[in-house]
């Protein structure tokens, strides 16, 4: 539920932070458009979406990718006047251009890493935008700050890690000034994409966790917008997620995308339960693709992991061949067994836990003392606190420590460098390492084993290594807990806090045959080869492409506020209701059928008290009391709860459990409308069904005359729903042979005869009235959940075999704004009242009698 405290946290950008300064207004971008015509300047604080219900004709395609930080890097000039520019190269947003189709033209929105004087922003904005495509998002200093090394690393990078603020010393206390300032420097991105999309024309790629609410500023704006999202870093289990105190903010700002993006099942997994428990949504598998319906939306799910880029690894080799830098580690580490870690400088890089394995492994096998070493190379860190200045200061112990321990003259087992090194050298390492660990405790992807396992492919000849010609060889050992482990089945996977394990399968690497070696490679790199980067980001782009085909199709709106904001799409022919109309219908026609569903239509799912209150039972009487009117009431409770219930309504017609029981007044006697009346079905059923119930706490059976449901409401979301599917399972292989069929539905499964739906009922009365010479010109037919699916598609078939006119009236409605057989919809119970009263207070009550009703069964 959406916490009063955030009712208006979409407007913060305006600058109006107890904390912070103002935020200067700056001069807009030209927008750019595909198709000729005016664009007004629009307010950025306006809640009004820019639409378009048929796309441009003119077909120009192109991706706005928007991260954090562009892919260029900036320095002064040497005079001092203004800044010069050029590529990142090792960016991994302009590496993944080589995914997409080459004729797409590619914007970036981001940041600089460099502090920009306002004065020079305008004129920096131009040169970006013409010269590199790139669209600089400028943060102020007091928001940045807090944005960045505030909530995104105190806050969301440490859950994101599995670590908890269990102290205030320890990962900190949530800081409602942090989440502020996320919110503003969210919104100056969406500000700066805003001023240069096309919506009709453009896709959205937005990278990782610094950008989790920007998906709400932008679809709020356009409703159509074809968005992507990507998380770089884990996404946590439920039980950890569940203690961010936005939690529900950021997961409906992730839902307002049309694809999400994972680099693991776990973390994909992860991503569904919360939003299984926290917002009510289940998942559906469909030809391989996930996905989530929200709101009429199908939101993909994507699991596919980054590759490294495979050129400038082999460009890297080429310049480290060149410059000899191969052959002089090689002379360096002559007659040793190079093991090899390179990770940042972070407290979840078990860098320490890695040097402890290293030590285990000297003591345990001595024959490595003197010949094993580990080279450690440690990029900057890029957070900072005191957890960070621990881990270093540790670190440093543990090198000391180990080298004082056993090294000796010439030679150190760790080579710990501590500073950034260029790429060249990097490879150089990788080529003449044995091992390659990596024991981070937790990481989203780390690609370091792919750059290890490229570089170990010996690619170049001129390469003066023994390799080159020869067997290609590497070993890995890695962490469980990283992104990249599952995908490298060869590798030696280890628990990294378990430091004797991990020294153990350390000796084994380096222990092993050679021929052992060389398949793991080969397997290793067939995978790496071919899911490069490109592959990735093509694979990512097709799948967006796919998800939002139908965009310009449906017909869509959004409503909510703050981030409760969210875009309703439906099919075209799908309306609400207008009582207006079916009021005005309703009076012009004779001979009305009226079937309602109860639980969900009449009476709230959430409610307690099941019995209808006066206001129910005096508008049901209402429109009872005109005889153009047949009213049933079609339920799946049993005949004695409704009988009860509706006992003031004479000449209500009832169906109780899905029609297998009928009648069309109190008068008349209850008819078994089902094919046969054998149970001995139950016998089987009900057994498998205790089961179930025992091992899933919160679920129990309902038995009804003809049918037994099995409800999980209550249950576990993900147990519940996990135990149903194997329940169907079960039930449709013991009952193949029995005449009943086996359903699931809203946290039920229902066994029942076959033969018995509220689809039947329907047809029932249709070809009663018009075999009474009173064929229905008005049919209302109302309900919520699947089973009521059945009477609304057997309108279609009534209207073709001639039971309905073809001029007949048809209202057939679901409530709620969801996919539906039905063509119209109102939000809830409580409208469906409203409507029904409208039509009671137009009905004639002058044709009122205590008489039996003509139509009889």
């Amino acid at each position: 539920m959406m916490s009063r405290s955030y009712t208006n946290l979409l407007d913060l950008a305006s600058g109006n932070f107890p904390v912070m300064g103002p935020v200067r207004e700056r001069k807009r971008l030209t927008r750019v458009m595909t198709v000729p015509g005016v664009v007004s300047e629009l307010d950025d604080d306006q809640a009004n979406s820019v639409n378009s219900d048929v796309r441009s004709s003119v077909n120009q395609d192109r991706i706005i990718i928007v991260a954090n930080q562009l892919p260029v890097k900036a320095k002064r000039r040497s005079d001092n006047k203004g800044w010069s520019f050029n590529w990142d190269d090792y960016s991994l947003l302009l590496q993944l251009k080589d995914g997409l189709p080459e004729e797409m033209e590619v914007l970036y929105v981001g940041s600089l890493k460099i502090d920009v004087d306002i004065n020079e922003q305008d004129e920096v904005s131009s040169v970006l935008l013409e010269k590199f495509k790139c669209v600089p998002a400028f943060l102020p200093p007091e928001i940045f700050s807090k944005f960045y090394h505030g909530f995104c690393k105190q806050h969301l990078w440490s859950l994101f890690h599995y670590m908890l603020p269990y102290s205030a010393n320890h990962g900190g206390r949530f800081d409602r000034s942090l989440w502020e300032a996320y919110v503003a420097a969210n919104k100056i991105f969406s500000q700066r994409v805003i001023e240069v999309i096309n919506p009709e024309d453009d896709y959205i790629w937005i990278h990782d966790y610094h950008l989790m609410v920007l998906p709400t500023f932008l679809r709020r704006r356009f409703n159509r917008l074809r968005m992507g999202f990507f998380l770089h870093s884990p996404f946590p289990s439920s039980e950890i997620y569940r203690t961010l105190p936005v939690r529900e903010e950021i997961l409906k700002a992730l839902l307002n995308s049309d694809l999400i993006g994972f680099h693991t099942f776990d973390y994909a997994r992860h991503f569904l339960s919360c939003c299984s428990r926290m917002l009510g949504l289940e998942y559906q598998s469909k030809r391989g693709y996930i996905g989530l319906e929200y709101y009429g939306r199908t939101i993909g799910i994507k699991i596919m992991p980054v590759g490294v880029h495979m050129e400038q690894i082999e460009s890297a080799l080429r310049v480290a061949d060149k410059e000899s830098t191969i052959h002089e580690f090689k002379q360096k580490f002559d007659g040793k067994t190079v093991l090899l870690g390179v990770d940042d400088m972070d407290v979840f890089k078990g860098v320490n836990l890695k040097l402890l394995a290293m030590e285990q492994m000297l003591k345990q096998h001595p024959k490595w003392q003197g010949r094993a070493v580990l080279v450690q190379i440690t990029n900057p860190a890029r957070g900072r606190g005191k957890d960070l200045e621990d881990t270093q200061a540790e670190i440093q112990a543990s090198c000391k420590r180990i080298n004082e321990m056993f090294g000796k003259p010439g030679y150190e087992p760790i080579v710990f460098i501590n500073r950034p090194i260029s790429l060249t050298e990097r490879v150089a390492y990788y080529t003449i390492a044995e091992c390659v660990v990596v024991t981070a405790v937790r990481d989203g992807m780390n690609l370091t084993p792919y750059e290890y396992i490229a570089c170990r492919q010996g690619v170049f000849e001129s390469v003066p290594s023994s390799e080159s010609n020869g067997p290609k060889k590497s070993m890995l050992v890695v962490s469980e807990f990283i992104g990249c482990s599952p995908s490298l089945s060869g590798a030696i996977r280890v628990n990294p806090w378990n430091f004797e394990a991990t020294a153990e399968a350390m000796n084994e690497a380096i222990s092993m045959a050679d021929a052992e070696k060389q398949l793991r490679h080969e397997k290793h790199y067939r995978y790496v080869s071919s899911h490069d980067v490109a592959f990735w980001s093509r694979s990512f782009f097709q799948d967006m492409e796919r998800t939002c085909k139908d965009h310009f199709r449906r017909r869509c709106w959004g409503i909510g506020l703050s981030f409760g904001f969210r875009v309703v799409a439906l099919d075209p022919n799908f309306r609400k209701l207008s009582i207006d109309h079916i009021e005005s219908v309703y009076v012009r026609s004779k001979n009305r059928a009226i079937l309602l569903d109860y639980d969900g239509t009449v009476m709230p799912q959430t409610s307690h008290n099941k019995t209808p209150n006066a206001e129910v039972i005096s508008i049901v009487n209402r429109l009872l009391g005109d005889t153009k009117n047949t009213v049933f009431v079609v339920s799946g409770r049993g005949k004695e709860s409704l009988d009860k219930w509706f006992s003031p309504c004479k000449k209500l017609g009832i169906a109780a459990e899905h029609g297998y029981f009928m009648r069309w007044s109190s008068d008349d006697k209850w008819e078994v409308c089902g094919p046969n009346s054998e149970f001995g079905w139950k016998q089987i059923a009900e057994p498998v069904m205790r089961l179930y119930t025992e091992a899933t706490d919160g679920s129990s059976i309902e038995t009804k005359e003809s049918a037994l449901v099995w409800h999980h409401r209550d249950a576990d979301p993900s147990l519940g729903s996990s135990q149903a599917k194997e329940m169907l399972d079960h039930l449709e292989s013991v009952l193949a042979n029995e005449p009943v069929t086996v359903k699931s539905g809203q946290f039920i499964i229902d066994v029942k005869p076959q033969g018995v739906s509220k689809g039947v009922v329907a047809e029932k009365v249709f070809t009663t009235m018009a075999k009474s010479g009173k064929q229905a010109d008005f049919v209302l037919c109302i309900g919520d959940d699947r089973s009521d699916e059945e009477m609304f598609e057997i309108i279609s078939s009534a209207i073709s075999s001639g039971i309905l006119s073809s001029n007949t009236s048809v209202f057939a409605c679901t409530v709620g704004q969801k996919p539906s057989k039905a063509k119209y919809y109102l939000d809830d119970p409580a409208e469906v009242i409203n409507m029904l009263e409208a039509l009671a207070d137009a009905s004639d009550p002058g044709s009122f009698t205590d008489t039996e009703s003509d139509i009889s069964l």
